[in-house]
Order: C-alpha cells, then sequence, then structure tokens
C-alpha cells in the first residue's frame, strides 16, 4: 500500500520576519490540511517543516515563493525528508 503523505523542510529568505510571514505561513498550512511548525531563525530566515500529502506541500511550496503581502521572497531551500515526523497540527514556534 502507497503512502501518499511526504516531509518537507524549508528555509526561507528574504524579508520574510515581521511581515506577519509565520501566521500567514501557518493559516496557509491548516487551509491544506498539513500538520508541522514554523519559525524565525536567528539568521532572519523562515524555517518550516511539513507533512501531508504531496498534492498540498506543493501548493504549500508554491504560496512560500510569494508569501504574505508584505513579504519579499528571494529564494527557499527544499530539502525532502523520508522519514515522517507525526505532527499532530501546524504551530508557530519562537
Amino acid at each position: 500500500m502507497s503512502n501518499n503523505r511526504k516531509h518537507v523542510a524549508i528555509r526561507v529568505h528574504g524579508k520574510v520576519q515581521g511581515v506577519f510571514f509565520r501566521a500567514s505561513a501557518q493559516e496557509k498550512a491548516e487551509e491544506l490540511g498539513l500538520t508541522g511548525f514554523v519559525q524565525n531563525e536567528p539568521d532572519g530566515t523562515v524555517y518550516l517543516e511539513a507533512e501531508g500529502d504531496v498534492e498540498a506541500l506543493q501548493a504549500l511550496e508554491a504560496w512560500l515563493h510569494i508569501g504574505p503581502r508584505r513579504a519579499r521572497v528571494e529564494h527557499l531551500e527544499v530539502r525532502k525528508k523520508d522519514e515522517l515526523q507525526g505532527f499532530e497540527k501546524f504551530e508557530q514556534r519562537r
């Protein structure tokens, strides 16, 4: 039986802190039925891990290229991970 759930880790570069990026990413992930977390990093990037259906992860990645209205996304670093973490919800971390 094939499992369509995947895990990705994404680092978002650009003007992505102080623009409601985490809250907007959480809202989008929840809308897509994804679980995981999003957090600000000391280097000014936003880091997130998400799990869910491949199509939903692709939709989140497409949204992350744009982000919320005040953000300016320069580029994404995307790593696919083999092992699911079993997150129960999608949350913002500090």
